[in-house]
């Protein structure tokens, strides 16, 4: 089931396959849907506001979608329901489940609403409106913008799914250090040329985009809304000293610093490429592609050389060289021969990479200005030699010693970038993480980019101890050209008239020494003029940046005890401050405090609703949905669900219909050795069956079967992908390999024990799931389970026990009776002209909990199926496990 820092917000808003189906799908109206973000001096303080009604004559389901980056702080969420407000507030997270919990216990209506920790997080709400009825919800956030590549980028992500009467993107700049330049470039397409309006003076701008109704058509005559993309604000400020900027009001300073016009420092730089069998592909041809221009990029005084890894450890070279035409030249022609294959040893690599620079030092090799750097570019986890994440963290500390930095660049969605992140902050570097797709190659240089021009080393901030307090993080190991060193503290303002700064750094040719003084109320009157200015922006910034930092030293503490003070301190900030973070969560009630949700951060902050799924694994959600009765004043029904289609269990097939938003379920029973063609698709050549496998004997007279096998066939492509609960044979023509549940290996990505992912293209994904029991259980054997995303592009013609909801019905659901249990009430579901009897019931979704499962709400509909899917289940029996199937 399911909900970097980078200044990126976006907001899939009432997309039109989420609404609810039939031909209510266009009354539900947008009638607004503003953006307004407000950056005052690289605090962006984002609200999001979606006012919509209900046309139609039934109830509707109306969501709001709102995706936010990782490191922002969500400090308010407000809700409207026809004059019932709901407002939120953040507590300790233990003391916001208990509230929670007794809500739920005493009957009152309670639901969650979590966000996933990948790079973007999703804050989903969804409420079932009747008839005639207006919603209003709004959402606020902050965060530091970060300079990166010599800019500022504000990222909007504007996608309404449909056509709103008022739509505006407003975002506003407040910087008193004075604006370089403002850019807008057209990145929504030519379609809204000339409609984008920017208003610069010399420390303000305005930047306005209010299509109208007729401009957001795709065509004239269209319904559909060409709002569908990035709204991208780009600036820069002035310079004026190289000591930085001193902006100091309402008791806090902030420090920016960022010096320009400087001779690099030489570099010595390791590149440690993952080469395992999941890089396989595209990952590999975009990685040599950027790999190729990097190489080039390298400066004469520079050093560098290659490390590329699977189960084994190669080097281009076993010492550094200097980064020569020749040198550089033959890298490339190495780099060209890689074919990815076998495991991941990332342990062996770095150790590898840390022994090549500590024994160029060792050797007086190593210019003393020069700066040292390890670059791992990786798309997976361990799986061979050492394969405990914190035993490989204190592998590399301990190896690095402080000497170096080591950036981690993670591809795709299955690597463990919370791991990547804690090891690099841990050696003084970052992480980052891209998803495999045709722009992998661009977004590596530019992640490479941000790193290959070192211009200072041992920066050292310093102010008076007498005037300062709680100063954030004052010592830095490099300073890139292109970024900005960013610290903040508390200031005595009322018995000091001016702050003075002192900078020492190393550069390539001196020691810096730079001072910078500031009045203590400078600011002041620019900023009391401003009404758009945040006044509480030096407090914000300095709190961001603090709750940050505390965060990092919490990772990297080195006993329990430590690690409690530190998470003390956090939850503090964040009560004090009013923020979200790993340790709070933010209740959000209605005044009666008779309705009450949860939002805190989620278990499993690496994979969300669909792990190990592209594209389903970047927009992962925990949704909150919202049933409203027509009579005011009653009760919320609020309950979660998955945007997945899942098989699993003996076999439980779980088919989510996203425009009616509804979960329906059956069970097949059939007997072992039959084989159930799950998609059967012609017109792309894509085949999916499953052969039944029994339990080991029959309780209540019932002998339960499951999947054994899962068979795949891409017939265009002449691949055929068998899966068992032994191994994983791939067949091309006559050539096969055969992996166990150990290994990876070329399309397919193998989680140990776990579960594999088969990637085709763009266009299609696949996740099979193991389950292991106890081999001596008197009943149960192992087994596999299928989950398939929404966003596989199958053609018109696909059929199937699954493939057929490509097409999906129209589904009416109505007539709700209590059930012989309480929990189970009965429905008619009227679907392809058939009335049936349905149950609301519980699958399992075992993805995020192998054991237990996390539980699905959906309606049952019996006699495996029957009237729900087409024809009789007998109709998908196929003769062997690569069979395309007639449509009954």
């Amino acid at each position: 089931m399911c909900t970097d820092k980078l200044p990126l917000l976006q907001i899939p808003l009432l997309h039109h396959q989420k609404l609810s189906g039939g031909k209510d799908d266009d009354k539900v109206g947008l009638y607004s849907y503003k953006v307004q973000s407000t950056i005052t001096s690289r605090l962006a303080n984002t609200m999001i506001q979606a006012k919509m009604v209900n046309n139609a004559r039934r109830p509707q389901p109306i969501m709001f979608d709102v995706q936010v980056p990782k490191g922002a702080f969500i400090d308010n969420f407000t809700m409207d329901i026809n004059g019932i407000t709901f407002t939120s507030h953040i507590r300790e997270k233990s003391e916001a489940r208990k509230m929670y919990a007794q809500a739920k216990a005493k009957g009152k209506a309670a639901g969650i609403v979590r966000s996933n920790a990948l790079d973007m997080e999703n804050f989903q709400t969804e409420v079932n409106v009747p008839p005639g009825m207006r919603i209003q919800f709004q959402l606020h956030y902050h965060e530091m913008i970060r300079r990166k590549l010599s800019s500022y980028e504000h990222v909007i992500s504007v996608k309404p799914g449909r056509l709103a009467k008022h739509l505006e993107v407003d975002v506003r700049i407040i910087e008193p250090q004075g604006l370089r330049y403002v850019h807008v470039p057209n990145s929504l397409g030519d379609h809204f040329n000339g409609i984008t309006t920017i208003s610069k003076g010399e420390k303000k701008a305005h930047v306005s985009f209010k299509p109208t109704m007729d401009q957001q058509r795709k065509c004239p005559k269209c319904s559909s809304t060409a709002v569908d993309g990035n709204f991208v604000v780009q600036y820069d400020v002035n310079r004026e000293t190289t000591g930085g900027e001193l902006e100091i009001f309402n008791g806090y300073f902030i420090h920016f610093f960022a010096p320009e016009n400087l001779d690099p420092l030489p570099k010595n730089i390791l590149f440690v490429i993952d080469v395992s069998g999941s890089m396989w592909g595209l990952k590999m041809k975009q990685t040599i592609e950027a790999m190729k221009a990097i190489l080039s990029e390298l400066r004469a005084a520079d050093q560098f050389s290659l490390i590329d890894f699977n189960h084994n450890v190669r080097c281009w070279r076993d010492n550094l060289v200097s980064a020569t035409p020749a040198q550089v030249e033959d890298a490339k022609k190495y780099i060209q021969t890689i074919h990815p294959n076998g495991g991941t040893n990332i342990n062996e690599a770095l150790l590898r990479a840390t022994f090549i620079l500590n024994e160029a030092k060792s050797l007086g090799m190593l210019d003393p200005n020069s700066v040292s750097m390890i670059v791992l570019v990786s798309d997976g986890d361990p799986t061979v030699g050492e394969l405990k994440l914190t035993t490989i963290q204190k592998n590399v500390k301990q190896s690095i010693k402080d000497e170096f930095s080591l950036f981690c660049l993670g591809i795709g969605f299955d690597v463990d970038y919370d791991f990547l992140q804690r090891i690099a902050t841990d050696n003084r570097g970052m992480a980052h993480r891209i998803f495999g797709n045709q722009e992998t190659s661009l977004q590596m240089k530019n992640f490479y980019n941000q790193v290959s021009t070192p211009l200072l080393r041992k920066i050292q901030f310093n102010y008076p101890q007498e005037s300062v307090s709680d100063v954030t993080q004052s010592s830095f190991h490099n300073y890139f050209g292109g970024s900005e060193i960013v610290v903040a503290g508390k200031v005595d303002t009322e018995n000091l008239q001016h702050l003075e700064s002192i900078v020492t750094a190393t550069a390539a040719n001196a020691e810096l020494v730079l001072e910078t003084l500031r009045d203590v109320e400078e600011l002041d009157g620019f900023m009391k003029k401003d009404k758009y200015a945040d006044p509480d922006f030096t407090r914000k910034l300095w709190a961001y940046l603090t709750v940050n930092q505390m965060m990092a030293e919490r990772n990297a503490a080195p006993t329990a005890a430590l690690k409690r003070n530190i998470t003390k301190s956090i939850l503090q900030m964040s009560l004090d401050h009013h923020i979200v973070t790993p340790f709070t969560a933010m209740l959000i009630e209605n005044a009666e405090k008779d309705e009450i949700m949860l939002a805190d951060q989620p278990k499993d902050p690496r994979k969300g609703c669909c792990p190990g799924i592209p594209k389903s694994a970047s927009k992962s959600f925990w949704k909150a949905f919202v049933s409203l009765p027509c009579r005011a004043g009653a009760d919320l029904l609020l309950t979660l669900v998955c945007l997945c289609v899942s098989v699993d269990n003996d076999p439980h097939f779980t088919i989510h219909l996203p425009k009616s938003q509804r979960n329906i379920c059956f069970n097949i029973n059939s007997e072992p050795g039959k084989i159930l063609n799950l998609v059967s698709d012609p017109g792309t050549g894509v085949v999916v069956n499953g052969q039944l496998v029994g339990a080991k004997k029959a309780e209540n007279k019932k002998l339960s079967t499951y999947f054994g096998k899962i068979g795949f066939y891409f017939q265009k492509k002449g691949l055929k992908v068998e899966i068992s609960t032994e191994k994983i044979t791939l067949k091309d023509g006559s050539y096969a390999i055969t992996l166990s549940w150990a290994d990876t290996g070329l399309l397919i990505s193998v989680k140990r024990e776990s579960n594999v992912t088969i990637t085709v293209g763009k266009e299609m994904s696949f996740m099979v799931l193991l389950h292991r029991v106890w081999k001596k259980h008197p009943v149960n054997v192992d087994f596999l389970g299928i989950y398939i995303p929404p966003e596989n592009q199958f053609s018109p013609a696909a059929h199937g026990l699954i493939g057929q909801f490509v097409s999906e019905p129209e589904v009416s659901i109505h007539h709700q009776t209590p059930g012989q249990a309480p929990e189970k009430p009965q429905a008619i579901m009227e679907v392809k002209g058939n009335k049936l009897t349905v149950t609301r019931g519980v699958q399992k979704d075992y993805r995020t909990d192998r054991v237990l499962g996390t539980d699905v709400l959906c309606w049952f509909v019996h006699n495996s199926g029957k009237g729900f899917i087409d024809g009789h289940y007998r109709d998908y029996l196929v003769p062997h496990l690569y069979s395309f199937m007639k449509k009954p």
